[in-house]
């Protein structure tokens, strides 16, 4: 009996592990899909709100770790410039 629920607890940890693997793939497409739109988008030229929120995904993927942004935008294709990172 404890063989069989160690199985099942393997079973499961394992279903939560390729659905947590799943989700942080999803959120690197996000955060490297956002990187490069931020890259791409001249501050200047947006309404006051649409700022404000620009700003805040700026700082919050400056402060990624440096390997995971290049995970990020390599999930999206995107290559880093020099100043980019």
């Amino acid at each position: 009996m404890p063989d069989k629920l160690n199985q099942q607890e393997i079973a499961m940890l394992r279903g939560e592990l390729e659905m947590l693997m799943t989700e942080r793939g999803n959120l690197l497409k996000v955060v490297g899909a956002a990187s490069v739109l931020m890259a791409n988008t001249d501050g200047r030229a947006l309404p006051a709100e649409a700022a404000e929120a620009a700003e805040m995904l700026s700082r919050l993927v400056n402060d990624l770790p440096e390997e995971t942004l290049k995970e990020a935008l390599d999930s999206v294709h995107a290559a880093p410039g020099f100043d980019d990172l």
